[in-house]
């Protein structure tokens, strides 16, 4: 691994990536390898796959605390993950990432079942982030570039969250990420 910014991410994933997530038994970096999995078993495309591992990049990269939402603050994290990675990355692994809060919003305000298969952490954040999506807002959020690779993350990212799942380590989804890499270090 020579590029730096793979080294980088290697490193907040591996050194930065420890804390709880959110409310959930499971730490920052168990969360980010079982959504990349999941997009991997899924058979989905590389950047799907590393904007799932990249997804939640934003609360490794500010000093907010390990659950910000708990506090009654919004971390902003889709935003500071979305400035982070898009001098590396292409909108197709950027905008997932951007959207998938919102994508929470929209799935909540689609289906009705939805609401009710969040965990307790993304009904605490639910609330800060504005709550389920209007119809109007939905139909905004449909339209958007990345909103369906959102949906999809998101749906990964609620699912990610299963205490002592054994999941390849980091440097398994490097690959995916390399190749999602815009030239230039």
């Amino acid at each position: 691994m020579t590029d730096p910014r793979l080294q980088r991410i290697a490193e907040l994933l591996t050194l930065k990536a420890e804390g709880q997530y959110g409310l959930s038994d499971i730490n920052q970096r168990q969360h980010a390898l079982q959504a990349a999995w999941l997009a991997e078993k899924q058979g989905c495309s590389a950047a799907l796959i590393a904007a799932s591992l990249l997804h939640d990049i934003g609360h490794m990269v500010h000093d907010l605390g390990e659950n910000p939402a708990e506090q009654g603050v919004d971390d902003l994290h889709e935003e500071r993950g979305h400035e982070f990675l898009k001098a590396w990355f292409g909108p197709e692994v950027t905008e997932p990432v951007r959207l998938h809060v919102a994508a929470k919003r929209y799935l909540c305000g689609t289906e009705p079942d939805y609401f009710a298969r969040l965990s307790r952490d993304s009904v605490l954040s639910l609330s800060l982030q504005g709550g389920p999506m209007s119809a109007e807002e939905a139909a905004a959020f449909a339209a958007l570039p990345g909103a369906r690779d959102a949906v999809t993350l998101r749906r990964f990212d609620e699912q990610a969250k299963v205490r002592d799942l054994e999941t390849p380590p980091v440097e398994h989804f490097l690959p995916h990420v390399a190749r999602c890499l815009t030239r230039g270090a």
